[in-house]
């Protein structure tokens, strides 16, 4: 893909406003091969903070060589020197730069289940220190032909929807941000006084969701870039009912299509699929918490509006919420832990609807209240 001079503005917004590196910050920067022009103008950012700076570029097809050729032993070993790169670090990026988006597509589920029980103390360790303010950490994404191609649209194309959902086609994206976060924390606030929330479809989904107790989070481009969402995780044991997702859920390249799942005091009591659902339930069945809710949230970016297959963006799209099987974060309350975290979206932009505690607060994929985002 060409050279676009938006990535040094997407390098500077990620370093200076989601992070706010500091001189002296000890910044774990790891990606895919393809991402190295996003990289490379990041790390020129870091640089001129005056941070120290480990990074990992992983090259094209060698995670497909590694689960392909490796032993279970070697599947199930859980690398110290990741975990002390946690241990050590302060801020860590994560750049998507897909070169292929299914390499991994037709890797046994067993052998996925391995890798993902061996993360898992990483995974849980990220969350423990980010959760306590011991670690900053953002995920973005450098435009790649294989991207494009995922979301059915020529690269110029796809880097301008890239560029928009991240807000850099405003003249001061930081200033937008901040005032994106300031409607974000009117639902918030609104939200955390509530004990159930509604979601239901007209295809069907009629979930009831306890979040008595909890608290929300207002994610405006502090971790994930682009950005746009409220989030908390469910009260224990409180989820109830049916949720058929919209779209197709995607876990490690295997696409999920026609997802329904229901619950019963927490946990999922039927799953049901059109394709892959043995996947499903492997994933499913992987370890306890992976049958449960760690996380329920609501997409408040209208400036993402198409599925794209890539989660990154998918979950933001305003109008939408999606839920997440497996770990939830542990400084929204919820307690659930696993070696699995996969979103799952719901559309509600045609009849839809939440409510809060029996009042409607969103119809069509609108938030009917004063302030909130909404389409403009």
């Amino acid at each position: 893909m060409y050279y676009d001079p938006r990535l040094e503005k997407l390098a500077q917004v990620i370093v200076n406003y989601s992070l706010e590196v500091k001189a002296g910050d000890l910044v774990l920067m790891a990606g895919e091969e393809s991402g190295l022009p996003l990289m490379e103008a990041i790390y020129e950012s870091l640089v001129k903070a005056g941070a120290h700076i480990q990074t990992q570029v992983l090259p094209s097809g060698w995670e497909e060589i590694f689960y392909r050729y490796a032993s279970d032993e070697q599947l199930r070993f859980q690398n110290p020197l990741s975990l002390q790169s946690i241990e050590a670090c302060h801020k860590r990026i994560r750049v998507i730069a897909p070169s292929n988006t299914r390499q991994l597509s037709n890797i046994s589920s067993h052998k996925q289940t391995l890798v993902s029980q061996a993360n898992r103390p990483i995974l849980q360790r990220v969350l423990e220190k980010s959760a306590r303010g011991e670690l900053d950490w953002v995920v973005t994404l450098c435009p790649t032909v294989a991207g494009a191609q995922e979301a059915s649209m020529g690269s110029r194309e796809y880097a301008d929807f890239v560029f928009q959902a991240a807000h850099l086609d405003e003249k001061d994206p930081v200033a937008f941000l901040i005032e994106m976060e300031k409607k974000q924390q009117l639902m918030s606030d609104y939200l955390s006084q509530k004990k159930e929330l509604h979601f239901k479809t007209v295809a069907g989904t009629d979930l009831r969701v306890n979040i008595e107790g909890m608290k929300w989070k207002n994610s405006c481009g502090k971790r994930n870039f682009p950005d746009g969402e409220v989030f908390t995780g469910p009260a224990e044991k409180g989820v109830n009912g049916v949720v058929k997702y919209t779209y197709p859920a995607i876990w490690q390249n295997t696409v999920v299509e026609n997802i329904e799942l229901e619950f019963k005091e927490g946990a999922v009591c039927r799953a049901f699929a059109s394709t892959n659902e043995s996947f499903l339930r492997a994933m499913i069945e992987q370890d306890e918490g992976a049958s449960r809710l760690g996380e329920i949230a609501i997409g408040t970016n209208y400036k993402i509006e198409k599925f794209t297959k890539n989660i990154l963006f998918d979950e933001k799209i305003g109008g939408t919420f999606h839920a997440a099987l497996g770990a939830g974060y542990p400084e929204t309350g919820n307690s659930n832990q696993s070696a699995l975290h996969w979103d799952m979206i719901c559309d509600l932009r045609e009849g839809g609807v939440i409510e809060a505690d029996g009042e409607v607060i969103s119809k069509d994929g609108q938030f009917l209240m004063a302030g909130w985002p909404n389409r403009s």
